[in-house]
């Protein structure tokens, strides 16, 4: 068995390199050894804007991190404790590293075991503050409590088949689905999304399928409205100087929504001409409270920091925002955040991809490169470009 290994790693502001690496072994961050781990041949890894977050030196991460927390793999190894996987088996990885012991865990909240983490609630992949695990944007990586964490695919080669779609289990369908279903939408629904990147549009193809009558996107860039029109739907452009209510007002006939997603987080944009210019981090938040009707539900996958060195003030530095909390106590909203439990949903996603119920790989723009070409997936998707990039370390995605 082969060795070696490369990662991308976080070199610094604005820059991700592809260098040689440790190969994985059965041991967690604190060099214990754990036999209900396995080693996976990465079979795809895709870039996040969370990743891009980081890249942009918008958080606390360290130099030199292993970048990568959206993995599908090929079991080569197992620990002796393993016993539901097998070698050559092709899996999911979620995001969050999950004991499956803990309270949270067996309680499905699996974005905040409490185990894996010695610093706070919650662990995941190449991500800062997230426990120390090794980042998947890499040849191999060692996956732990292997048995509870892994989406095992039913079939290899019908997984292979649909390698681009299910790549997208690992954590932004699930997110896009959780965005959607924490904000309450279903049948007739009428839905706004804030944010037309691949979040944004996971989030848009969960809400059609969970049966709402209109789906509505908003961005602040134009150019990334292109795709939503293409696949039928409704827009808006929030750098115009027509509020968002006033846009939603033209296609529904009233300025409210039934349902809201964040699908941006901490980084966004203010709205109009001049205010998309400028980071007004409270920007959607406070948006989505005005156009959510009375009673209805916003639900915020969009990532929020406990630390942010490029803050635009100093509360924002330190994740405080000037968030309108009594239009929302006065509507009656309610709102879900926090990371998204991957488990909770990924068996019945993939069942929806198997049997051809959503399409995602289209609705996020998925476009596949190889782990070389890292550096210039960054640097496209940091840019605007409407695309999921989706890294193939082995060739094994593109030969499909």
């Amino acid at each position: 068995m082969t060795s070696s290994n490369r990662g991308v790693a976080y070199v610094s502001q604005g820059k991700v390199e592809v260098q040689p690496i440790a190969f994985p072994k059965l041991e967690d961050p604190r060099g214990r050894r754990i036999d209900h781990g396995v080693i996976l041949k990465v079979v795809s890894t895709n870039i996040c804007g969370s990743d891009q977050h980081m890249v942009r030196g918008r958080t606390t991460a360290p130099e030199g991190l292993i970048l990568g927390h959206e993995i599908t793999g090929e079991v080569i190894e197992l620990g002796r404790d393993v016993e539901t996987l097998q070698r050559g088996d092709i899996v999911s990885v979620p995001f969050n590293v999950a004991c499956g012991r803990c309270r949270t865990c067996k309680e499905q909240h699996t974005g905040v075991c409490l185990t894996v983490n010695p610093s706070r609630a919650g662990g995941a992949y190449g991500y800062v503050d997230m426990g120390g695990w090794v980042g998947g944007q890499a040849e191999y990586v060692m996956v732990p409590y292997a048995d509870f964490n892994l989406l095992k695919f039913p079939d290899r080669e019908q997984a292979m088949a649909k390698i681009r779609d299910l790549t997208c289990l690992s954590d932004i369908l699930p997110t896009g689905y959780h965005g959607a279903v924490s904000a309450g939408v279903g049948p007739g629904s009428t839905v706004y999304i804030a944010g037309a990147g691949p979040v944004g549009m996971a989030a848009a193809a969960s809400a059609q399928l969970l049966g709402a009558a209109v789906v509505i996107v908003g961005d602040v860039n134009p150019q990334r409205l292109i795709h939503p029109k293409r696949l039928g739907y409704q827009t808006v452009d929030l750098s115009l100087d027509a509020s968002l209510g006033e846009q939603i007002a033209q296609i529904l006939g009233t300025p409210e929504v039934d349902c809201a997603v964040d699908a941006v987080g901490f980084e966004a944009r203010g709205h109009g001409h001049e205010g998309a210019r400028r980071e007004a981090p409270a920007t959607v938040l406070n948006a989505l409270m005005e156009v959510t009707r009375a009673a209805g539900k916003i639900g915020v996958p969009g990532l929020y920091v406990t630390g942010d060195p490029g803050g635009v003030d100093a509360a924002a530095k330190e994740g405080s925002l000037s968030i309108r909390l009594g239009l929302g106590w006065a509507k009656s909203h309610s709102f879900f955040t926090g990371q998204t439990p991957v488990m909770k949903y990924n068996r019945a996603l993939m069942q929806a991809i198997l049997w051809d119920r959503i399409k995602i790989a289209d609705a996020v723009g998925v476009e596949v490169i190889t782990l070389d070409d890292a550096a210039r997936g960054y640097a496209e998707f940091d840019a605007g470009a409407p695309k999921k990039f989706v890294l193939d370390p082995h060739g094994m995605v593109g030969a499909t």
